[in-house]
């Protein structure tokens, strides 16, 4: 049995990138033509602009140009679309490193439900763009979870804290106790369920 993931990136609760958009990007990036990168990927014009378009409204700005004319005519990413593929690609890179980290699971021999909660304490917070590696130490294993830069901020987590690692069956996620204040700070941007 062999653990795969998935890697995207949202933006006010939209996808941003997701590996058909960063395969869009990496072609067009290698071929410097949307035509010849849909081409290559098997899909159509409309389709791969559509990809594009929902991207650029996500992040306000474009990740791709096209350039008209002359020797220099063609399609581009532009500083930010270089980027975001970068960091992409560093997320893929980190998930795949932490499934095939041997200590990512070492010991654990129990069966696992999507409520466990181990209490734990974080050894490392590695950030890597838009993705942070958290290796947390739960008696007696060590185990890793990836999250956003945005959790980490949010939760604010730092080697030494004490977390809980909440076990689904496709992922770890961190849990962090919070002080009352900020507890009663969350609660008051829930949304209003009462109707």
């Amino acid at each position: 049995m062999k653990a795969r993931t998935k890697l995207w990136f949202t933006e006010g609760g939209k996808t941003v990138m997701g590996a058909g958009r960063a395969e869009l990007l990496r072609t067009i990036e290698e071929e410097h033509s949307l035509r010849k990168a849909c081409k290559k990927l098997g899909i159509s014009y409309k389709h791969a602009w559509t990809m594009l378009k929902k991207m650029n409204e996500a992040l306000g700005e474009p990740a791709v140009i096209t350039v008209r004319g002359g020797k220099e005519q063609g399609t581009f990413l532009t500083d930010l679309g270089r980027k975001l593929l970068a960091e992409y690609e560093a997320g893929k890179q980190l998930i795949n490193e932490t499934l095939e980290d041997e200590t990512s699971w070492e010991n654990i021999s129990f069966k696992l439900s999507a409520r466990n909660r181990l209490a734990g304490k974080v050894l490392e917070v590695e950030k890597n763009g838009l993705v942070s590696k958290i290796t947390i130490e739960v008696e007696p294993s060590i185990i890793t979870s990836v999250v956003t830069e945005e959790a980490v901020k949010e939760l604010d987590i730092n080697p030494g804290d004490r977390v809980y690692a909440v076990i689904k069956s496709t992922e770890v996620m961190i849990a962090k106790h919070v002080s009352e204040k900020k507890q009663i700070k969350a609660s008051s941007k829930e949304p209003d369920r009462s109707d």
